[in-house]
């Protein structure tokens, strides 16, 4: 078995008095792609939130490549190789393309397994080197989610976690998302990605984590989860 990129074991979360998360536990092996399913409020972004140090958790421990980053801030989890493209994508509307790449700059730590600068992260993305020069809040939603994720690729991480990249985007942008996540995960990096849409992280996933108010209740090999057509139904709605 792969070592571990990531693991989060027995994480309690909440929000003031609101228990969000009960004692949920998952792992990432190195170079494989992990989906989370759920219904709306199961926990998904939290369990995001708490992984990259924007949430504390109340119980629990994460360990990223066997540190272990509980409790950490954001920037230090960060340095350890971890980096977010957030739900609603997040860019700096009034800074220009190239500008929101390069304030994420980081330096690839070792084990990245690619160096990315702006000319590789414009490789993947030539659309953004067309309108490096362009102020982001003014770019598609498809090419701000673009941005998003090369912003996150240009902190060199080891570790990305994906927070419905497909929200709110067009079926052709969503195509073109997904064939970004298949390379990225053939190129060796380690993904955790959020969807609420279950058929695409069927289709890219090696693992898959069920979440239900709060609680693991489905997790394995993608192929197994989704031959899972009774725990499907009760935990997502679908069969």
């Amino acid at each position: 078995m792969a070592p571990e990129a990531l693991a989060l074991t027995n994480i309690d979360a909440l929000y003031g008095d609101s228990h969000v998360l009960h004692g949920v536990s998952l792992s990432l092996q190195e170079g494989r792609l992990l989906g989370l399913l759920g219904r709306n409020g199961a926990g998904k972004s939290t369990t995001m939130n708490v992984t990259v140090g924007l949430l504390p958790p109340r119980r629990g421990e994460i360990v990223v490549h066997g540190v272990v980053v509980t409790g950490q801030s954001p920037e230090v989890i960060a340095r350890h190789g971890v980096a977010l493209v957030p739900q609603g994508r997040r860019v700096f509307k009034s800074l220009t393309v190239r500008e929101n790449l390069s304030v994420a700059g980081r330096r690839p730590g070792r084990g990245a397994p690619v160096a990315w600068t702006f000319e590789t992260v414009s490789a993947l993305f030539p659309r953004l080197r067309e309108r490096q020069r362009q102020i982001a809040g003014s770019l598609s939603g498809g090419e701000q989610q673009m941005l998003a994720i090369a912003r996150a690729l240009m902190a060199n991480p080891r570790v990305l976690l994906m927070d419905e990249p497909s929200e709110g985007l067009a079926p052709q942008i969503v195509a073109e998302v997904m064939a970004t996540i298949r390379r990225l995960k053939a190129q060796g990096l380690s993904i955790l990605l959020v969807e609420q849409n279950a058929k695409l992280v069927f289709d890219v996933a090696d693992d898959v984590v069920v979440l239900n108010s709060g609680q693991v209740v489905v997790e394995g090999p993608a192929g197994e989860v989704q031959q899972n057509a009774a725990g499907l139904e009760q935990h997502l709605g679908i069969y």
